[in-house]
């Protein structure tokens, strides 16, 4: 036998060693790649899971589709003055709650300016808009929260909040000082957006002052490609940590019979609160969260 056919046999033998022990030797698991914008879609999904409360007693004010919120109805009676911010018209809410309270509701709306009717209500329409800055821009006024609380005489007063202005909540919510988040009672707001690194850093920032009691999710919005989030829009209620008790043993708040689908004609969207994908990773607080506060 030749030398070279030595050779070639010896390699063909340890080549069928290898194989061998490679096909026994148990495959490593190999980590799905996940994307910046998944990472930041599981950090913000993350942040708004509801806690359980032991004294919320949920109770829906405004529209019975899309206007219409789910607050801790027992919680309100000690609020002085009220905000409803994105009002296209009409304000079920805002009505709601100045009829059942007795206080006034300052609505605010520079895009849509027609003043709603509230029978039996106090309610005040101003033609302006909130951002984080004061500013006038194709006509409109925008000013901030602090600013307007403080226009109507309120700086101090025990407030309920409710805002839904189409992703102007971000940045107007990062320029508010938490001095002023926290005379809020209780804030209803629908969030729009779900994979920028900012909207981790304003949860956080408001999760500092309130607790998420619950999370309902607008079927005008619903999203196909942005697991976790079924859609885009999500109405989440937020409520003092001065006057929410946490109850560490409760089950949170998932779906409740009271929610009810923005849109009556088109499918729903809903996910389970009380599960959070496996792949969910933990989430680092953000520095630049110190200049927001």
């Amino acid at each position: 036998m030749s030398r070279l056919l030595v050779i070639v046999l010896l390699i063909g033998m340890i080549a069928a060693i290898f194989f061998v022990a490679a096909r026994q030797r148990p495959a490593r698991f190999k980590p799905a790649y996940i994307s910046s914008a998944e990472r930041t879609r599981q950090a913000l999904f993350k942040e708004i899971q509801p806690v359980a409360l032991k004294n919320c007693q949920l109770q829906r004010f405004g529209e019975a589709n899309d206007g219409g919120y789910l607050m801790c109805a027992n919680l309100l009676s000690s609020v002085q003055s009220a905000y409803s911010y994105g009002i296209s018209g009409y304000d079920g809410w805002g009505c709601d709650i100045s009829r059942r309270f007795g206080v006034r509701v300052h609505q605010y709306d520079c895009f849509d300016t027609r003043q709603p009717a509230c029978a039996g209500g106090d309610t005040l329409f101003h033609t302006e808009c909130i951002g984080p800055e004061r500013k006038q821009e194709d006509g409109r006024v925008f000013d901030t929260l602090p600013q307007q609380i403080a226009q109507n005489g309120d700086a101090g007063k025990s407030l309920v909040v409710k805002m839904d202005v189409e992703r102007a909540e971000w940045d107007s919510l990062l320029a508010t000082p938490n001095a002023v988040l926290d005379r809020f009672a209780q804030f209803a707001i629908e969030l729009h957006g779900t994979d920028e690194v900012r909207f981790v850093v304003a949860l956080q920032k408001l999760k500092e002052v309130f607790y998420v009691a619950h999370v309902h999710y607008n079927n005008h919005s619903c999203l196909e490609n942005a697991t976790p989030f079924p859609a885009e829009a999500y109405e989440v209620l937020l409520v003092n940590k001065r006057l929410a008790e946490l109850d560490p043993a409760g089950t949170p708040s998932g779906r409740s019979p009271l929610d009810a689908p923005n849109d009556p004609a088109s499918r729903d969207c809903q996910a389970r609160h009380d599960h959070l994908p496996s792949t969910i990773l933990p989430t680092a607080r953000p520095a630049s969260l110190a200049s927001a506060r």
